[in-house]
């Protein structure tokens, strides 16, 4: 007797759980989620999230452009692009730096390095980082360029100090400069004895100048070396 109680009871608790189960998937089933926690009558202008990734898609994405406005348009990106202005345009008064100059920007970040060159009448930019930022910044390693040798006649970096490899991040640098143009770097601001050891990085190129300049809201040194030869 008591085996048939047991065996009733465990029908009647399996039939149990089935029915829980299913009032619980009906539930998720048919329910109405909430449009919006806002009340659109007291703000009409809020739209409902969106119930699925089709709602969604429909949704405004902010373009490229849009962006770049935006970036462009503030005063730290303006003052940025002046900052380098005023080294590009000393590097003009000592004639390495022309219109038809073809320049290098490596570790060129967001790009205000090549801005600058293009409101100063280049035509020819190349701007590199690991992290593109269209349309004026592609993605390349500065360590490892992927261009041939001689290809330019500027070759400019203000993140020299920051490189992993700085040996092999000027080899490369200096390698893409053809002979008879410029190789730009600027360093925290130091001494003699400092550029002294940045310029040992260099083995093809020969010391021009450095001078102090402030870039970006710092003070540092720039460092002009110039691929006058060949050196072993």
């Amino acid at each position: 007797m008591e085996k048939h109680i047991q065996i009733f009871l465990k029908k009647i608790s399996y039939l149990s759980i089935t029915i829980a189960t299913l009032t619980l998937l009906l539930t998720f089933l048919f329910q109405t989620p909430p449009q919006t926690c806002i009340d659109p009558k007291t703000n009409p202008h809020h739209k409902p999230h969106p119930k699925s990734s089709c709602d969604a898609a429909h949704r405004p994405i902010t373009t490229i452009d849009k962006r770049n406005h935006r970036l462009w348009s503030t005063n730290a990106w303006r003052k940025s692009v002046d900052s380098f202005s005023a080294i590009f345009n000393h590097l003009q008064t000592l004639k390495h730096l022309n219109n038809h100059t073809h320049a290098l920007v490596s570790s060129a970040g967001g790009g205000q390095a090549v801005m600058s060159l293009q409101q100063i009448g280049l035509h020819e930019i190349t701007g590199v980082e690991l992290i593109d930022s269209p349309p004026l910044v592609s993605r390349a390693d500065p360590h490892n360029l992927p261009f041939f040798d001689g290809v330019f006649n500027l070759g400019f970096s203000a993140h020299l100090d920051q490189a992993l490899f700085p040996s092999r991040y000027v080899r490369e640098l200096e390698r893409t400069v053809r002979v008879g143009g410029v190789c730009v770097v600027c360093v925290e601001e130091c001494g003699d004895g400092e550029v002294k050891e940045v310029l040992k990085l260099f083995r093809k190129l020969e010391f021009s100048q450095a001078r102090n300049v402030t870039l970006m809201g710092s003070k540092m040194t720039m460092i002009i070396t110039r691929r006058i030869k060949t050196r072993s």
